[in-house]
């Protein structure tokens, strides 16, 4: 009899696959929310604490708080975001319609390295290998606008009730996170740091790169210097190569041309004043946001696209950064003796 499995045993085991499977049934049926509910998270981190000055010193109702909250993001951040796309839509619609003027660019490139430096590493059968994911990802990007657009209805939806429900949520996790009170604000107060750092930080860096990199592209002459500079921005956010995937082609592009002095001065902006603004920001900016070291924002950033696509420019740092910080709290909260025993008198 000893041997036998207690049936409250049977019972919680029976409960909790259930619980289980159906978290998984429902995690796979909404996974394409993830994204709004990610943005709606880093939305909530950064308004929290104006939504608590709104609600407690101006006495605001709650519902208004949030509404007029959620406006002054939606003109900080959809709208410009809105007028971005429009203008790479605008400038890359002539490329989609006719790939065959990026196999011309890349063809003059590939003469070029061949006259001048006997290098030939453009073979038509490479380009083509580069062209199709580039075009894959170009179209699959601008035809995702629709699903863009309810993406960012679903993210101010949920973000509306985090608002409206700002101590509900918080005091949630007091309660429920498994750790020592100094624990989870410890916790707390490393994600905020963390999301301020990576949603704020991260834009202002490229938004400095993809300046630069626009003044630069029109004194020396480049046409489509607008768009260049949109996408320095945007290419700012890749570890490692960064904003090098805009101006080293279009340096590449211009020597090709004839265009020289353009060319060599294309680099040498790219390399002293882009290169020395990301290295400057990056480590200066977001470290002094949050103490975080630059390899965990670098690997952060490969995972968390992998993960999460755009939003793991911010969650992916994240997930690195509470990984450490929970090794240190679980020897914090069980790695003594003496701990595990204060433990369960608190808890008793």
């Amino acid at each position: 009899m000893s041997n036998q499995i207690h049936p409250n045993t049977i019972r919680q085991v029976l409960f909790l696959t259930v619980v289980i499977l159906l978290a998984i049934i429902i995690s796979r049926e909404m996974y394409f929310m993830l994204s709004a509910f990610l943005g709606a998270v880093t939305l909530y981190v950064i308004m929290r604490n104006s939504m608590i000055r709104l609600i407690v010193e101006r006495k605001w109702k709650r519902w208004v708080a949030a509404l007029t909250l959620i406006l002054v993001s939606f003109m900080i951040l959809i709208v410009p975001i809105a007028w971005l796309t429009s203008v790479v839509i605008d400038q890359l619609g002539p490329i989609l319609q006719n790939p065959e003027m990026i196999n011309i660019a890349f063809e003059k490139i590939h003469q070029y390295l061949i006259v001048n430096y006997q290098i030939d590493i453009l073979k038509p059968e490479t380009v083509a290998k580069i062209n199709e994911p580039v075009l894959k990802f170009i179209r699959s990007s601008l035809g995702g606008t629709l699903s863009g657009l309810g993406n960012v209805a679903i993210m101010y939806f949920i973000l509306y009730f985090m608002l409206v429900q700002t101590s509900d949520v918080e005091s949630w996790l007091r309660r429920h996170v498994p750790f020592k009170n100094s624990n989870v604000q410890i916790v707390l107060s490393e994600v905020r740091s963390m999301v301020y750092s990576n949603a704020i930080g991260i834009p202002i860096v490229a938004i400095i790169q993809g300046l630069v990199g626009l003044i630069g592209y029109w004194i020396f002459g480049v046409e489509q210097f607008i768009l260049m500079g949109i996408l320095t921005a945007i290419c700012s956010v890749i570890p490692v190569v960064g904003s090098m995937a805009v101006y080293l082609p279009l340096m590449a592009y211009q020597l090709a041309m004839g265009h020289t002095w353009q060319g060599v001065a294309i680099a040498l902006w790219g390399f002293i004043l882009i290169g020395s603004v990301d290295n400057i920001a990056r480590f200066t900016l977001l470290k002094k946001m949050a103490n975080v070291h630059p390899l965990i924002t670098i690997f952060g950033v490969f995972v968390g696209i992998n993960m999460f696509g755009v939003m793991g420019i911010i969650f992916g740092p994240l997930l690195f950064s509470l990984f450490f910080l929970l090794i240190k709290i679980y020897i914090d909260e069980f790695g003594n003796t003496e701990n595990m025993e204060a433990n369960e008198i608190v808890t008793d």
